[in-house]
């Protein structure tokens, strides 16, 4: 645990007690601060005080009084599409709010740094798509080659809950835009930006303030070296900002699918193969090719970023390579959960939008692909190029009718449910082809999360294919 500093015999406020929030209070707590906490779950309120924690209703008028912060979990709304009315009682009594983001990056230096030879350092991902592969690649890759690291935020523990450094350790935090956006101390030493595509628009009134909250892990966060997916233009421009000039190497460039020239510290992919080049020349290259875990352009490009993390803590490249081609992959991201006949069954569950399916159409030839869920703003026509790889789609969901009608140009079955969705892939698949669950939708008229639906699937593939 991460011990908050800053707050010893005064009292804070943590609003939502789920993951995060649980782990903020118990930090708070063992800071020397006093925690009040709520929840509108009655039963997360319960859990809370069986804990030892202090309820207190903060939705009530004077619920501020003597409050020094308002910590905040991650999933409630602070400005956008209208600020949580207890944030918003919070700002009329003057209280700071901030995130267990925030508190990590203000707590997790100590006196004890000062006895350590290397400095421990912190790594954040971020991003529309990719962010988790990304921070588990880089944790893996580190692992592998015996440094030191712990994995969270996003993915894994609480940022709070791991462990005080030890003497050169690395910590590699997924950080998603809600945790980016609220955060009062955001700085890392090593920032990584993969790409941005429409998403979570309600949360931040459109692409503009989306994307502004991933950038103020940039901006704001000053780190050492950046690490930009230039793929798109708020990439490019973010690049540009940060460098002051060609030959600026605190900012590296990465790109699936384009070769980047210049004299900077580029790091791309093209055909399979990865390429690391400064000052015009090739210094390193992978051939990701017969890399298991990270099938697809998409997935090279986060092992493009995942690489130059890695390289701006000094290991070489094949040591790098060789972490890789043991890299399992995560759950529900292009995860192969079996193989009958030639015919290949991949989770993609966390494909809940439309760039993140459209990357994992796009990764296999030929397709039977179950999709289908809570849609997004924007529509699906960033979908429809890529059709061109899927034998059929498989349509679940709440939506499912009016989600096949948006297909045009492929064969799409209303299935409804992901059982019959399954069976009907499972009947008519040939070999060589690859059932894929790629959503492009959320998960909650149907789950409660993408990891249940991705539960799900596996649970129906097992039963289908014995």
């Amino acid at each position: 645990m991460i011990p908050v500093q800053g707050y010893a015999g005064q009292t804070v406020a943590v609003l939502g007690l789920g993951r995060s929030g649980r782990a903020t209070a118990a930090a708070l707590q063992e800071g020397g601060a006093h925690p009040v906490v709520w929840d509108d779950s009655a039963v997360a309120r319960e859990a809370a005080h069986d804990a030892g924690f202090d309820l207190r209703d903060l939705t009530k008028p004077g619920a501020f009084a003597g409050v020094a912060l308002l910590v905040v979990s991650p999933g409630i709304p602070h400005l956008y599409p209208a600020p949580n009315p207890v944030i918003a009682a919070a700002w009329d009594a003057q209280v700071p709010v901030d995130n267990d983001i925030g508190l990590f990056f203000k707590s997790f230096a100590t006196e004890d740094w000062e006895s350590f030879d290397t400095m421990p350092r912190v790594i954040a991902v971020t991003g529309s798509n990719g962010k988790s592969t990304t921070a588990a690649l880089i944790h893996h890759i580190l692992v592998e080659n015996g440094r030191p690291a712990q994995l969270a935020g996003n993915i894994g523990r609480g940022v709070l809950d791991i462990e005080p450094a030890h003497d050169g350790e690395v910590v590699v935090l997924e950080l998603s835009s809600y945790q980016t956006d609220l955060a009062r101390h955001i700085t890392p030493d090593v920032a990584v930006f993969t790409n941005l595509s429409p998403d979570h628009l309600d949360r931040h009134a459109g692409l503009g303030g989306y994307f502004a909250a991933k950038r103020r892990l940039f901006a704001e966060g000053g780190p050492d070296r950046a690490i930009i997916g230039v793929d798109e233009a708020e990439g490019r421009y973010m690049a540009n900002q940060l460098s002051e000039g060609p030959g600026d190497d605190r900012v590296i460039r990465i790109s699936s699918g384009q070769k980047l020239a210049g004299e900077g510290w580029n790091v791309f992919a093209r055909k399979g193969f990865l390429a690391e080049h400064r000052k015009g020349r090739q210094v390193g290259s992978i051939d990701l090719r017969a890399v298991g875990g990270l099938p697809g352009a998409h997935n090279h490009q986060n092992a493009c970023a995942a690489y130059a993390a890695c390289r701006t803590l000094g290991l070489g490249p094949k040591g790098i390579e060789a972490a890789m081609q043991s890299y399992p992959g995560l759950p529900h991201r292009s995860q192969v959960v079996a193989v009958r006949d030639g015919v290949s069954f991949v989770n993609d569950s966390k494909a809940t939008n439309v760039d993140s399916a459209a990357k994992a159409l796009a990764a296999f030839p030929k397709i039977r692909w179950i999709c289908g869920g809570l849609q997004k703003e924007g529509g699906l026509d960033g979908l429809l190029p890529h059709l061109g790889h899927v034998s059929k789609a498989y349509v679940i969901g709440r939506e499912a009718a009016d989600f096949a009608r948006q297909l045009t140009g492929a064969e799409a079955e209303v299935c409804g449910t992901m059982a019959i969705a399954v069976a009907k892939a499972v009947a008519e698949a040939e070999a060589g082809e690859v059932v894929l669950l790629a959503p492009a939708a959320a998960s909650f008229d149907q789950y409660d999360s993408f990891e249940r639906r991705g539960e799900d699937f596996i649970r129906c593939v097992t039963d289908a294919i014995g």
